[in-house]
């Protein structure tokens, strides 16, 4: 759970004991102040998020793989756990680099290559001036989206994930209804939740073809190689990525409100809908950590830290939430 200024990751460990790690949280370019600005933090919000769930997975990995106390005593008291290795930031840049890629790859390149590939198997001229060209590309997106993350949810990681997913989006709703975090209040709330990064997707897509409808019928023809030109418009989607992403992330954020127009609430409604798939009702074992995870965070941003920067294991949730 990440408040404006602080981090926040509680994990179960395998001897059912609770690793919880809290720290200040800082933007990634803190000088870069235009970024922060509507319309321009969309992307700059989108990539930190990516660079948090890479460190809270390396985390959730790190204490995956830590021994059990051995004695009863060491069993029953809180301890200070010590994390291994370096901080792992080149691994995690690397990481996002490679997910960067993967990302243009599968939902920028793929869907203009399958396009192109229809329009010239059906005999049509696939011209980039054309309405049909990006309405046929916006369906590729929403096809591959929903389908990647169908295939990626008959994985039993992935289920348990987004089991952990919906106790997230549990906890947030609990706390939004100014409601105790409690497992209880927490449990009868949904799992869908309007300000999802899966709901941030469907909405990308959406901006990307209205944005790609006004600005690349006036792209010019740089080559007469179909090759040459393909790639240079390709390029083009992939700068287009950041506005799109900025001009998403202020529908999506409006869209939460309570005064939305019906036109934007009908905008996020399919990415709502795709969260059928990426959350799944959790276990009360689950809530708690996601009930732990926000409250730490709650009482970091309050100015009253439960516990110094660094990680605390805890004998189990009682305990770590009374602590």
């Amino acid at each position: 759970m990440r408040s404006p200024r602080n981090l926040v990751v509680a994990v179960r460990r395998p001897d059912g004991r609770i690793a919880v790690r809290e720290e200040v949280w800082e933007t990634l370019w803190p000088r870069a102040t235009l970024l922060r600005r509507p319309f321009f933090r969309g992307a700059v919000v989108l990539i930190e998020s990516v660079w948090n769930g890479f460190t809270a997975l390396a985390f959730s990995a790190e204490q995956a793989e830590s021994a059990p106390v051995g004695s009863p005593e060491e069993q029953a008291a809180p301890a200070v756990a010590r994390e291994g290795g370096p901080s792992g930031n080149l691994t995690r840049g690397l990481l996002l680099g490679l997910s960067f890629l993967f990302m243009v790859a599968l939902f920028i390149a793929a869907p203009h290559l399958l396009t192109l590939g229809l329009f010239k198997l059906l005999g049509h001229d696939p011209s980039l001036k054309g309405l049909l060209f990006h309405l046929v590309d916006g369906l590729f997106r929403i096809a591959i989206l929903v389908g990647w993350l169908a295939l990626v949810a008959r994985t039993k990681d992935a289920q348990r994930l987004f089991q952990y997913h919906g106790a997230e989006h549990k906890a947030i709703w609990t706390y939004e209804s100014r409601q105790p975090l409690t497992v209880e209040n927490a449990r009868r709330f949904t799992t869908r939740h309007p300000r999802c990064g899966t709901s941030f997707l469907f909405v990308v897509v959406a901006v990307a073809v209205l944005l790609h409808i006004v600005v690349l019928p006036f792209v010019p023809t740089v080559s007469t190689v179909d090759g040459v030109q393909t790639l240079f418009v390709l390029a083009l989607k992939i700068l287009l990525a950041f506005p799109v992403a900025g001009i998403a992330y202020e529908l999506q954020k409006r869209s939460a409100r309570a005064d939305c127009p019906p036109v934007l609430r009908a905008l996020v409604s399919p990415g709502l809908w795709l969260q059928r798939i990426t959350t799944v009702e959790p276990t009360d074992d689950q809530l708690e950590i996601a009930l732990l995870a926000l409250d730490r965070a709650l009482a970091r941003e309050e100015g009253r830290p439960r516990a110094s920067d660094g990680v605390q294991v805890y004998p189990d949730f009682s305990r770590a939430a009374a602590a």
